[in-house]
């Protein structure tokens, strides 16, 4: 079963971390990518852009338009995800534990089942 597992992003919290606890992030996701691939259940990670530098594609009249955005409500945002291919929702909750960004109050990682899959040929 594959589930994406989502980090979602308060910038406040982010600026008031230490640099120490940032760096500590840092190489607790690379300590976190070296066991899901040594387990077998990982697939792929990304990191994404600041929505500042996002643009949102969006019908109006029936004609897609270029807008900047994505001017979400909420603060909070997608700062990447972790794609993982596990036997069971609980142990892809069980790793979403153990990305680092989970033990800082603030932020959160979404757990969410892929639906459909399709990989590019490289």
């Amino acid at each position: 079963m594959k589930y994406l597992l989502m980090m979602q992003v308060d910038p406040d919290v982010l600026a008031s971390l230490s640099a120490s606890q940032s760096e500590e992030i840092g190489k607790g996701h690379g300590a976190f990518i070296d066991e899901i691939t040594a387990s077998g259940e990982f697939i792929l990670t990304q990191a994404l852009g600041d929505p500042s530098k996002s643009s949102v594609v969006r019908s109006s009249g029936g004609v897609p338009q270029i807008h900047d955005g994505p001017f979400l409500e909420a603060k909070e945002f997608l700062g990447g995800f972790y794609l993982v291919d596990v036997d069971s929702k609980e142990r892809a909750l069980e790793l979403a534990k153990l990305i680092p960004d989970a033990k800082i109050d603030g932020l959160a990682i979404e757990v969410r089942p892929i639906m459909f899959s399709k990989a590019a040929d490289f």
